[in-house]
C-alpha cells in the first residue's frame, strides 16, 4: 500500500489478522444461496426488502437485516443471506459474501434480495456502496501480496454498471493528476468510493508515497485528480454539497480516527461530536445525520449515529449490527 510508520505496520498486520480469524470462524456455518433465489426471512417475519422506505439496511450476525428508521433499536428483520458488508439505494444492493471457505464475491441484488450479478473479488471484504440511481456499485477488499508494499497488505477497489456490465476491475489503471501535474507510482492504491449524482464522476481515497488523499474520479475519462490530503472514506451527502470522511488524527493512522464533514464549496473540515476513532465509511441518513459502526473491546459491532454539523452527541442506533444504509 504505502510506506508506512512501525506503528502503523503493526497496527495493519495486527488488525489483519483479527479480521481473518473472525472470517474463518465465522464461515463454519456459511451455506451458499443460489443465484435468483430470495432467501428467507426471520421467524414469523415479513421478507426483507431493498425497496425504498422509512427503514435502515446494516449486517446482523454476518447478514441481512432491516429496521423500522424510527425506531432503530427495536425489532428487526433479518433474511438468510450471508453478506460481510452491504449497502443498497433505488431498490439495488451489493453484498460482499463468501464464495468458498477463502474466498468472496460482489454480488448485486435486486430489491427482493435475488441475485442479478457475481464478480468473484480478490482479498477480504473492506467497503461497499451504490450510487443514488441505484445504477453503479463499488467496493473495496483487502490484499496481501503486492511487492510493492512494505507492509505486505494493500487494496483494490472496482467498479461495476449495473445497466451495461462494464467493470473496472481496479481503480489503479486510471490517469493520475496530483496538485495539478501527471503522476504515476506503483504503490497507489484506492479505497472508499462514493457516487456523484450523475453516475460518473465519483469521490475516493488514493494513497501513496506516504500520504492519503480525496480524489474525485471521471469513469468515462477513467482519471482522478488530487483535491485534499489526510481524507479517507468520503461518503457525499444527499445534496452533493459535503463529504464526510474520517480524518487521521495529526495524519498518523495509527493514532486513530476523527469522524468529520468537508464542505466541498469551501473546503471547510467540521469535526463531528464523536470522539472516538471511527474506522467506517460513514452513512448519510439524511441531510444531517450520519451512521457508522464502532466496535467494542469485544470486538461486537454497534451502529451509531451522530449529527454531520458538529452539534449534539453521539447515539447509539442500532446495537449488535454494522454496515448501515438508509433504504432510499
Amino acid at each position: 500500500m504505502t510506506a508506512m510508520s512501525t506503528r502503523a505496520k503493526l497496527a495493519v498486520v495486527v488488525a489483519s489478522a483479527v479480521l481473518l480469524g473472525a472470517v474463518a470462524a465465522g464461515y463454519a456455518a456459511t451455506a451458499a444461496q443460489a443465484p435468483g433465489t430470495p432467501p428467507p426471512a426471520s421467524d414469523g417475519e415479513q421478507p426483507v426488502t431493498l425497496a425504498p422506505g422509512p427503514r435502515l439496511l446494516a449486517i446482523t450476525d454476518r447478514h441481512v437485516s432491516t429496521v423500522a428508521a424510527t425506531d432503530p433499536a427495536g425489532p428487526r428483520t433479518v433474511a438468510g443471506l450471508e453478506c460481510l458488508r452491504v449497502y443498497a439505494a433505488a431498490g439495488t444492493g451489493i453484498c460482499l459474501k463468501p464464495e468458498t471457505a477463502w474466498s468472496y464475491q460482489m454480488v448485486v441484488l435486486d430489491a427482493a434480495l435475488r441475485q442479478t450479478r457475481a464478480v468473484s473479488v480478490p482479498g477480504l471484504p473492506n467497503r461497499a456502496r451504490v450510487s443514488a440511481s441505484g445504477r453503479m456499485v463499488s467496493w473495496t477488499t483487502f490484499v496481501g501480496g503486492d511487492s510493492y508494499t512494505s507492509s505486505g497488505f494493500s487494496t483494490r477497489t472496482g467498479i461495476l454498471d449495473t445497466h451495461t456490465g462494464a467493470t473496472v476491475a481496479s481503480l489503479e489503471g486510471f490517469t493520475i493528476t496530483r496538485d495539478g501535474r501527471g503522476y504515476r507510482n506503483p504503490d497507489v492504491n484506492y479505497w472508499g468510493v462514493t457516487f456523484t449524482a450523475d453516475d460518473n464522476r465519483f469521490y475516493a481515497t488514493m494513497a501513496t508515497g506516504g500520504r492519503r488523499y480525496l480524489v474525485r474520479g471521471d469513469l468515462a475519462a477513467r482519471t482522478v485528480e488530487t483535491l485534499k490530503e489526510n481524507v479517507e472514506c468520503p461518503s457525499l451527502s444527499p445534496d452533493g454539497t459535503r463529504l464526510a470522511f474520517k480524518e487521521a488524527v495529526d495524519a498518523d493512522p495509527a493514532k486513530g480516527w476523527r469522524l468529520s464533514v468537508l464542505d466541498l464549496g469551501t473546503m471547510r473540515v467540521t469535526a463531528t461530536a464523536e470522539t472516538r476513532s471511527v474506522d467506517d465509511q460513514a452513512a448519510w441518513l439524511d441531510g444531517g445525520t450520519l451512521a457508522y459502526t464502532l466496535r467494542g473491546d469485544d470486538g461486537q459491532p454497534d451502529v451509531w449515529t451522530v449529527p454531520a454539523d458538529g452539534s449534539g452527541s453521539s447515539t447509539l442506533a442500532i446495537p449488535g449490527a454494522e454496515s448501515p444504509s438508509p433504504l432510499t
